[in-house]
């Protein structure tokens, strides 16, 4: 499972120009499920979202996570984060999951992360959606569960 995550002010998406998720200060992540994924990363993905600092503490350090800050998560399913890019001019996207294996295992992250985080909105599997949000740092990471 792959993640890119990005601190933000505000992020919403919208599909059909209705907002359908929206969330003030707190993080955006687009998620990309692989072939493989299953339970144990997941769960372990999940963990990462909530628990990976990159919110500044009293000193302005990278020190606390969303948990810590009780900030708001936007979870945007984007299978394209998969695509093999090594060669070539077009993306390969072999080692993204199909349609079904990838939004099993998004919503089942959608699942857990509603049950272990109060505010959690959510894209629309498989939309075309527009991704609006204010970046704030700009703070940007690449999260991949192996």
């Amino acid at each position: 499972m792959i993640a890119l995550i990005q601190r933000v002010q505000s992020a919403r998406v919208d599909v059909d120009n209705e907002t359908v998720g929206a969330i003030g200060p707190g993080l955006l992540a687009l998620v990309a499920v692989q072939p493989e994924d299953d339970e144990p990363r997941t769960r372990r993905m999940l963990e990462r979202l909530l628990g990976y600092r990159v919110f500044s503490d009293e000193q302005g350090r990278m020190n606390r996570s969303l948990a810590d800050t009780s900030g708001e998560l936007l979870l945007v399913s984007q299978f394209t984060l998969a695509a093999d890019t090594r060669s070539g001019m077009r993306p390969s996207f072999t080692s993204a999951a199909s349609p079904e294996h990838g939004r099993r295992w998004f919503e089942r992250l959608v699942e857990l992360a509603r049950a272990a985080h109060p505010r959690v909105e959510i894209g629309r599997f498989g939309a075309h959606m527009q991704v609006h949000l204010v970046n704030e740092g700009p703070v940007t990471f690449w999260l991949e569960v192996p």
